[in-house]
C-alpha cells in the first residue's frame, strides 16, 4: 500500500504554515513507499511527508508510457511531486536508487525545490566487475523469484520485491549501473544549485561511506553525515537518529535564503 503522511493545514493557517515544505521520500530498488513508515511516524505532526510507491513498485502500476529509465522516472517524480505539493516548496529525500531518481527530478523542479537529502546514495566511479556481479545477481533474482510467495499472508514484508514490475526493475537496475549513468553523476551533482545533505551508514555494505563522500564532494553546497552503527536502511533501523541528523540541517537551510 502506498504510504502517505501529511500534517493538516487548516483554512485559517497563516502564510508561514502554508509555506511549510512537503518532503517527498523516494524509495530504492524493489522497495515501496512504506519503507519510510518508521521515519514518518517519528515526524508525525512535525513534518509534512509524502512517500509514494514508484510506478511498478509497491501497489502502483507502471503506465506503459513510462520508460524503465532513470530520466523517465525522474520526470515522473518531478511532475507527481509538483501536483502533490500544489505550489508549496519541496524537499526530496531519496534512498539508494531513489537518490538517482531524485537527482534526475531536481533540475525540473527549479526554485520550488528547497533542499535535497540523499540517504545511502553515492558513487560516480564505474567498477566493471562489481557492477556486473550486481546486475547478474539482480537479473537472476528477477528471473527466478517465487512470485507465489507474495500471496502468502505471512509474506507481507517481502511482497514488494516479489511483485515488482519486471521491466521496471530490470530496466532501472541496468540503467543505474551503466557506464554512462555512473559517469554522468558527478556532472549532475556539480550542476545542483540546491543545498544537499548526504547521509551514510558506517556499516552500509551496499553503499560504503567513502563512495557517498566521493560523490558529495562534487556538490557546491553539501553536508555529509555518517551514522555510526547504521546499515543501508537507517529509516527503519535508526529512524530517530536519522531524523535527528536531518532536522537541524533542514531547519537551518529552510531558514536561510538560497544563494
Amino acid at each position: 500500500m502506498e504510504t502517505s503522511r501529511s500534517s493538516p493545514i487548516t483554512a485559517t493557517a497563516g502564510a508561514a504554515e502554508l509555506a511549510e515544505p512537503l518532503l517527498v521520500c523516494v524509495h530504492g530498488w524493489l522497495l515501496a513507499g512504506r519503507l519510510w513508515d518508521p521515519l514518518v511516524r517519528h515526524w508525525q505532526g512535525q513534518r509534512s511527508c509524502w512517500c509514494p510507491d514508484l510506478p511498478g513498485f509497491g501497489a502502483r502500476k507502471r503506465p506503459r508510457a513510462l520508460q524503465p529509465s532513470l530520466s523517465s522516472y525522474g520526470r515522473w517524480l518531478a511532475a507527481a511531486a509538483q501536483q502533490r505539493a500544489a505550489g508549496r516548496p519541496l524537499v526530496l529525500v531519496g534512498h539508494s536508487l531513489g537518490g538517482s531518481i531524485a537527482l534526475h527530478a531536481a533540475a525540473a523542479l527549479g526554485e520550488q525545490l528547497q533542499a535535497l537529502v540523499l540517504v545511502g546514495f553515492g558513487g560516480g566511479i564505474y567498477q566493471p566487475r562489481p557492477f556486473a556481479a550486481v546486475r547478474g545477481g539482480g537479473a537472476a533474482f528477477l528471473r527466478w523469484r517465487p512470485e507465489w510467495l507474495a500471496e502468502q499472508p505471512w509474506a507481507d514484508a517481502i511482497a514488494s520485491p516479489l511483485r515488482a514490475d519486471l521491466h521496471a526493475a530490470r530496466g532501472l537496475l541496468a540503467c543505474s549501473m551503466s557506464r554512462q549513468a555512473v559517469a554522468q553523476l558527478p556532472a549532475m551533482v556539480s550542476a545542483l544549485s540546491t543545498p544537499t545533505l548526504w547521509v551514510s551508514g558506517s556499516r552500509d555494505s551496499v553503499m560504503a561511506p567513502r563512495y557517498v563522500r566521493h560523490l558529495a564532494g562534487y556538490a557546491r553546497d553539501h553536508t555529509v553525515i555518517e551514522l555510526a552503527g547504521s546499515g543501508h536502511l537507517p529509516m527503519r533501523q535508526l529512524p530517530g537518529r536519522l531524523a535527528a541528523a536531518i532536522d537541524p540541517w533542514l531547519d537551518q537551510r529552510l531558514a536561510s535564503p538560497r544563494s
